[in-house]
């Protein structure tokens, strides 16, 4: 089944190392810089590279917590570096290029995994328009900005590949999920504008577009969507797989044929989701009255 799942390009890739023999991962001696670090997916996929020979570079905005998983990386046989970096800051993000590129000369594999999501409905967000502000800071012109910086190098070196950690609602989109959403389809079609202009040059892109993960970003999540979510350790295999074969994308089994039900049926996706949407009030959360109101909004 998981072969079945699988894009014809990342299918090839994998059966040409089949064919060949080769038991070494296109990862071992490679720089991966993975955002978001610190803990569930970002740390998880770090610890899966490292194990395949990356050289792994940590970027979160907690440096304690950052060496933290580095120790753990080395102790178990792996290499590993911390940065600290708010990549809401765009100096930051500009220093940690300039930092990155001075110690390693360039990335080889970029995952843009760093996020904040935001449950909440329309008739909540009226008048919280900083909802969407802060979550395309985080979800979209942080990672595109880290993405512009190592870019050039990637180009120069004639290889690069950048994977984005998105979801599955850019193909199935959700009530109640605007600004997070949003802002996730925006990376995934300014990834696959870049990949059409760095192509040549033999850098790839791939957009993971993920299912639940239980990280702390699910929360206040109900108990439907907690029971279908994958572990951090199933994310990072799926993304470590995205990092090895290089597809255009990586979808949940149920996202291409959603998204084709939708185009073919557009108004009766419109009233299935509505439905769902009325039957589904906001959390206590989500209204900021519920005990996990504060930490509500949170990034991975």
């Amino acid at each position: 089944m998981s072969l079945l799942l699988q894009t014809p390009t990342a299918l090839v890739a994998r059966l040409v190392r089949r064919v060949t023999g080769s038991t070494a991962s296109p990862l071992a001696g490679r720089t991966v810089l993975v955002t978001g670090a610190s803990s569930g997916i970002g740390e998880a996929t770090a610890y899966a590279a490292a194990r395949r020979g990356a050289h792994v570079l940590l970027v979160a905005r907690r440096l304690d917590a950052l060496e933290a998983v580095a120790e753990g990386i080395r102790a178990d046989g792996g290499q590993a570096e911390a940065y600290a970096c708010d990549l809401t800051d765009g100096d930051s993000v500009d220093a940690l290029v300039d930092r990155v590129l001075a110690e390693h000369g360039a990335v080889d594999y970029l995952v843009n995994n760093a996020g904040r999501s935001i449950r909440r409905s329309l008739e909540l967000t009226r008048d919280r328009f900083h909802d969407f502000e802060r979550t395309m800071a985080v979800n979209y012109f942080g990672p595109v900005r880290l993405t512009m910086g190592l870019l050039p190098a990637m180009r120069q070196q004639r290889f690069g590949h950048v994977v984005n950690v998105l979801s599955w609602g850019v193909q199935l989109p959700a009530p109640k999920f605007a600004a997070y959403l949003a802002s996730k389809s925006a990376l995934d079609t300014w990834s696959r504008v870049a990949a059409r202009e760095t192509y040549a040059d033999n850098v790839t892109f791939t957009n993971v577009r993920m299912r639940n993960v239980l990280t702390p970003m699910l929360v206040s999540e109900d108990e439907r969507d907690r029971k279908i979510a994958l572990t951090p350790e199933q994310a990072a295999e799926r993304i470590v797989r995205a990092l090895e074969d290089r597809p255009v994308h990586s979808n949940e089994w149920v996202g291409t044929p959603g998204q084709l039900f939708q185009l073919a049926f557009p108004r009766l996706a419109d009233r299935l989701a509505s439905g769902g949407h009325r039957s589904t009030p906001d959390t206590a959360a989500a209204a900021g009255t519920g005990a996990a109101s504060s930490s509500y909004d949170v990034s991975r």
